[in-house]
């Protein structure tokens, strides 16, 4: 059934279909722009679960939600080896998830959740491997890992709101890294201030940004007339080809 729907939400950013759905639009942006890439054309009506793709190219957005569901594989051996410098723990913790039902099914459809895992796997494992950088901040590979902890929690909350929890995740840790460097009495108050400022470009600042980056794009893309109108002003659906009120006059 969410094969139907969200397979259904790629076609119409292929098509330029103005649609309005409870997620954010990252997930299906990717789904869309993977199907445009593997030279699927948006025209199969997605209509009720089961029906036949025929002719329909649809494998490059399964292929695209499956490796993105076979990178949780890595992310989490690299993750629980950052954490306990154990390769058998690291390697049980693969092979576990190699084998889950759950993540095997749900990486081999049309979804959201194996985008949303990607990002939530990816969030921890930088934060983890930013922590492990503690020894030496403001090198390039403590940058690097703060950036990329910053992207990936955008993209967690760019595909679902429950992205929320690894935000929340990330906040504690960084709470707690903030009152270390506090308590550190060898650390002076201007050193304190930048390790601040850097966390809140980073980990505030940067997601915001790709977060707001990520409408803007929705919303350029989806210039024409679909079953979204009616969630929006008259002023806005006047901007959509096709509308009704399409380029009418709208007092503000």
């Amino acid at each position: 059934w969410d094969e139907t729907h969200f397979g259904k939400m790629g076609s119409y950013y292929i098509n330029r279909t103005f649609f309005f759905d409870v997620h954010p639009p990252l997930g299906k942006m990717l789904i869309g722009l993977a199907g445009y890439l593997s030279g699927y054309d948006g025209t199969f009506p997605f209509q009720k679960p089961g029906d036949r793709y025929e002719q329909h190219n649809y494998i490059g957005m399964r292929g695209f939600c499956a490796f993105l569901g076979s990178c949780l594989v890595p992310f989490a051996y690299l993750t629980v080896l950052e954490l306990s410098k154990s390769l058998p723990a690291a390697l049980l913790t693969a092979f576990i998830l190699i084998f889950d039902t759950g993540c095997i099914t749900l990486s081999q459809y049309i979804l959201l959740d194996p985008i949303l895992m990607f990002f939530l796997m990816g969030a921890v494992l930088s934060m983890v491997k930013c922590n492990s950088c503690a020894d030496r901040p403001f090198s390039v590979s403590w940058w690097f890992w703060l950036s990329l902890t910053g992207v990936n929690l955008a993209g967690a909350m760019g595909v679902k709101f429950v992205g929320l929890f690894v935000v929340l995740l990330v906040g504690l840790n960084t709470i707690y890294d903030l009152w270390d460097l506090l308590g550190n009495l060898s650390l002076s108050l201007v050193m304190f201030g930048k390790h601040l400022v850097a966390r809140v470009l980073c980990l505030i600042m940067l997601p915001l940004a790709l977060y707001t980056a990520m409408f803007a794009v929705h919303f350029a893309v989806l210039n024409k007339s679909g079953p979204g109108d009616g969630f929006f002003s008259s002023a806005f659906q006047s901007q959509l080809i096709g509308n009704n009120l399409h380029n009418v006059s709208i007092p503000e």
